[in-house]
């Protein structure tokens, strides 16, 4: 712990704050939920005021359970997964036990001051995490960790000072956020070009595609002299290969790179990690990928699906597993890249056409075969395509543009929580009352409020009385007081 300011001192959030966690009453017990005691879980919160939750539950699961009521104003900060996620409970609240909640003593702490030191310190409190699939932080961590504590008045004037400073920020922010956004509208309208190239009613228009098992909602008008048709008809397109970890212990298969979801992103391959996979010689040589090739996920996230682009044989002898699709182009009938693009701004088909669950969505491969797809004439093709790149390429820049702003926010937010939490954001004022004092009132108080210790039992023989004129037997030294910053420090 690094020097502080005039009239600050060290502390430890459990020596600031009353800390405490909450419980789950019983899943199997309908009549402990639903009832009108907020409940929060991790999801409710999201680094604000937290005012409504989700998920209620009645006096019975709150008796039922080690769920206890918070007060308002109270501090709540996720222990397992998102550790260090953070809410402010804006209403009297109860949580389950992933959730601790702290209570600041209002005489040395400010609530916000510790909410936004909190927030400061997540990625420390995160490396801090432990266990496997899920780390968490218990709440002995948590009353341990360090705080700097100005003086009280002076707590309050860093808020004040350091939430109107990061108000502008969140403001600026918001903006690089909807322009981002706009920029990835335009994006896909550039790249929908059966959309951006659309007839009006009243102009001759191409047929619609021939009639298959397919949800076709909608489709745009497309020029007289384009035609409508199905993937299948235009392309090969077949699935990958299925993992088998028998068979990648047989050293006698041949091992070649594959591509998998991560690596088929919308409108460009990641291959900053490409795996390998050991397969029949003949699997091998049927799934080597071509240039030219257009790589489509078969299932995954919602955001996922049918999303792609087109191999250029970046790494060779490479094939695909089975939740990614290729599509080879029969005769040069539309050029890659336009396919690509169709299928990246097809999401609604996709979904249509899919099956879906909570958060993850597939599509068969008999169904991606009727994927409707829009032909231009090919004298047309490289013109469409050209200019589709020009625009992308002016939304691309415009777009890191963005990136780096959007970046500099979060560098600016963290040097901003660090110049408010180390005393440089405010003066001090000498007048204030320093933390020492406060810390060792809380101290005096805490150890005031203990209960009295009984008395020790007497020895089993009595003393015997002393003789007249003899001396009595000298009172014990007194053991000696340790410091209030000893007592802190010493848990």
């Amino acid at each position: 712990m690094g020097g502080l300011p005039e009239g600050w001192a060290w502390a430890r959030l459990g020596d600031v704050a009353q800390w405490g966690s909450g419980g789950t009453p019983k899943a199997k017990a309908p009549d402990y939920y639903g009832g009108t005691i907020p409940w929060a879980v991790i999801g409710d919160m999201d680094d604000g005021v937290l005012r409504e939750t989700a998920q209620t539950i009645t006096d019975a699961g709150l008796a039922a359970s080690a769920a206890k009521w918070i007060p308002e104003g109270a501090i709540l900060i996720a222990m397992y997964g998102s550790i260090g996620k953070l809410a402010i409970a804006g209403i009297p609240i109860t949580s389950n036990q992933a959730i601790a909640h702290a209570v600041p003593f209002r005489e040395v702490l400010d609530a916000k001051y510790l909410f936004w030191y909190l927030r400061s310190q997540r990625e420390r409190l995160i490396s801090s995490g432990k266990g496997g699939t899920q780390q968490n932080i218990s709440q002995s961590v948590l009353k341990q960790w360090p705080i700097p504590v100005p003086p009280l008045a002076e707590q309050h004037r860093i808020v004040e000072a350091l939430e109107e400073q990061l108000s502008r920020l969140d403001a600026a922010e918001r903006v690089l956020r909807v322009n981002h956004a706009r920029i990835r509208a335009l994006a896909a309208r550039v790249t929908n070009f059966a959309i951006a190239r659309a007839v009006p009613a009243d102009q001759p228009t191409a047929p619609l595609p021939r009639e298959a098992d397919a949800i076709d909602r909608n489709l745009p008008r497309i020029p007289y002299g384009w035609s409508w048709e199905r993937l299948g008809d235009i392309a090969e397109v077949v699935g990958g290969v299925t993992k088998d970890k028998k068979k990648q212990l047989d050293p006698d298969l041949t091992e070649v790179p594959y591509l998998r979801v991560a690596n088929v992103q919308r409108g460009w391959l990641d291959l900053s990690h490409v795996a390998t996979i050991r397969v029949p010689e003949k699997k091998a040589e049927d799934l080597r990928l071509e240039t030219g090739d257009v790589l489509m996920n078969e299932g995954g996230d919602r955001d996922k699906l049918g999303r792609g682009w087109v191999w250029r044989g970046e790494v060779k002898d490479a094939i695909h597993q089975n939740h990614v699709f290729r599509a080879r182009v029969h005769r040069e009938v539309i050029l890659p890249e336009l396919l690509a693009y169709h299928a990246n701004s097809s999401a609604r088909w996709f979904e249509a056409n899919g099956k879906q669950t909570t958060n993850l969505a597939s599509i068969s491969l008999k169904k991606i075969r009727n994927l409707p797809v829009p032909i231009p004439p090919a004298g047309e093709q490289p013109e469409i395509l050209q200019q589709s790149g020009e625009q992308l390429d002016g939304l691309a820049r415009v777009g890191a543009a963005v990136e780096v702003g959007l970046k500099r926010a979060v560098t600016l937010r963290s040097a901003l929580l660090r110049k408010a939490l180390t005393g440089n954001l405010t003066p001090q004022d000498p007048a204030d009352e320093s933390a020492d004092t406060l810390l060792d009132r809380i101290a005096a108080e805490r150890e005031a409020a203990k209960p009295a210790r009984k008395a020790a039992k007497p020895t089993a023989r009595p003393r015997k009385a002393t003789a007249a004129g003899a001396k009595a037997a000298p009172a014990p030294t007194p053991a000696p007081s340790a410091s209030v910053q000893q007592e802190l420090f010493a848990q």
